[in-house]
């Protein structure tokens, strides 16, 4: 029940951030930010000291790890990968062009519009 009533609290302090942006409307834009923002910050704070949100920020820290174990592809391999996709690509749409050509001409001269 208390993670309920915190995940409540930190929506609460969301929703309180985009009012203070709304009811300061007369206000510098960076102050109306900074509202919202402290609103944002605060709601994560509070959701952090949740089940749920002890969980997902878990989560989030297992994400990074794994992301840092990934073997990214070098310069020449990303290159190489693109090249191959640009001229499938270019395949393709030669080959769906010369596809519609025929059709369009056969359709012509089906309708004796042949030149």
């Amino acid at each position: 029940m208390a993670d309920k009533i915190k995940i409540l609290v930190a929506l609460l302090l969301i929703a309180a951030g985009v009012v203070g942006y709304y009811a300061l409307s007369d206000s510098a834009a960076v102050l109306r930010v900074l509202m919202v923002l402290f609103g944002v910050l605060a709601a994560a704070g509070v959701f952090w000291t949740s089940t749920m949100g002890k969980q997902f920020f878990g989560f989030a820290k297992d994400s990074v790890a794994e992301s840092k174990r990934v073997v990214w592809p070098t310069r020449k391999e990303t290159m190489q990968t693109t090249g191959v996709v640009v001229l499938f690509a270019v395949v393709m749409s030669l080959f769906l062009w010369a596809v519609d050509a025929s059709l369009m001409a056969v359709v012509n001269l089906l309708m004796g519009r042949g030149d």
